[in-house]
């Protein structure tokens, strides 16, 4: 699971960003955390001195992300990790009066993105229970903080990296990141116009022979229906359906009719 920290291609900026993990305690907390990352396009983790890795609750944890896990690095100290980076961004949600500047995590994304262009960045996370050290931190250009409860501002380490990585996904796709749904399409093409005359046109037979429409006095009837399906923009399947409806309805009269004919007389004559 080691690699070397430098030796990664940078494709887009969210490959250059490494998410480092500092003497984690909880197998499980680093799965979830690579679980959090592959969610959100990011793919480089890095571990220092964790308690326990490799591990099965890691395995168990990352669900179908243990590919981040089997590529990730573990060093034995923070400066192995950092080695080749160009800025590295603290996550702290302490803010400290020795130590770099601090900025909520939205505000950090776009400035760790256009870092990411440049060169390899780092996100550095501390152990569960006491977070960074001062000395960690100070090997740091920039604090970043979860603007949370200020009243309880307490995160699980994957819930922060989930947090962290969401906000930098967002602004690398400028707020709109490309959605990908293997479900089948529920929409169809649009109704070609002539399509879409037929309708009206079978709307206002029905229409007249149901009683409903009295043809020497439509009065707006015709023009406010056409406003009314105008504003849907109806789709293909739409126009058939109604159509189909339409029919049906017709079907339904025209049975009607021939049920209240009256028998011819087939007596002797």
């Amino acid at each position: 699971m080691n690699s070397t920290a430098g030796s990664h291609s940078s494709g887009s900026p969210l490959d250059s960003i490494r998410v480092v993990l500092s003497h984690t305690s909880h197998p499980g907390n680093i799965g979830a955390a690579a679980r959090a990352m592959k969610t959100m396009g990011l793919s480089r983790l890095l571990l220092v001195n964790p308690k326990c890795f490799p591990d099965p609750q890691a395995v168990a944890r990352a669900a179908d992300a243990d590919d981040i896990l089997s590529r990730a690095q573990v060093c034995s100290d923070l400066d192995e990790a950092l080695a080749g980076t160009i800025h590295v961004y603290a996550l702290s949600a302490r803010h400290r009066n020795l130590g770099p500047p601090s900025m909520p995590a939205r505000e950090a994304a776009t400035d760790i993105l256009a870092r990411a262009g440049e060169g390899e960045v780092a996100l550095l996370f501390g152990n569960e229970t006491a977070g960074l050290s001062n000395a960690e931190v100070q090997r740091c250009q920039r604090t970043v903080f979860i603007p949370a409860n200020p009243e309880y501002s307490s995160l699980n380490l994957a819930s922060a990296v989930q947090l962290v990585c969401y906000e930098l996904r967002l602004a690398a796709f400028d707020g709109r990141p490309p959605v990908v749904t293997r479900a089948v399409p529920f929409a169809s093409p649009p109704a070609p116009h002539q399509d879409v005359e037929r309708f009206y046109q079978h709307l206002e037979r029905v229409m007249v022979s149901s009683g409903f429409l009295d043809p020497q006095r439509p009065r707006r009837l015709l023009p406010k229906l056409r406003r009314l399906f105008g504003r849907s923009e109806l789709e293909g399947d739409e126009v058939n359906i109604l159509r189909g409806l339409l029919d049906a309805v017709e079907r339904k009269f025209s049975r009607q009719g021939e049920a209240n004919e009256p028998l011819e007389n087939s007596g002797p004559k």
